[in-house]
């Protein structure tokens, strides 16, 4: 499954991912508030997101049917593998640049590294 997602889309999500389950009356409300959207608006990207079966509104309540580690995880594969030819190390010297890590992060780093070596 894709879990390619808009940058709107993906703030959505993040929403019902914090509130769920949500009613979906609810769901236009904090739309309203936090995005600024009408109720047309929740509700048409409400039903797309579904079409695509990344969530669902059943009775009214909206739950995700993807999670949020998992749209993650597809996003930054496809950032590598658009942008950096599926090479790990040249995406995270791109990142990195010339910033330096503390050593809270490298060693966070390392313990993922060794977490996910062979």
């Amino acid at each position: 499954m894709q879990y390619k997602l808009f940058d709107a889309e993906y703030r959505f999500m993040d929403i019902i991912w914090e509130l769920e389950p949500v009613n979906s009356t609810q769901l236009c409300r904090v739309c309203q508030e936090r995005l600024g959207w009408k109720k047309p608006t929740t509700y048409t990207v409400l039903r797309k997101l579904g079409e695509r079966g990344l969530l669902q509104n059943e009775n009214a309540t909206v739950t995700a049917l993807v999670g949020r580690e998992e749209v993650r995880q597809y996003e930054s594969q496809a950032v590598v593998e658009r942008g950096f030819e599926g090479s790990l190390p040249v995406f995270v010297a791109a990142f990195l640049g010339k910033k330096k890590l503390t050593q809270k992060e490298a060693a966070e780093l390392k313990q993922l590294i060794e977490e996910a070596t062979e």
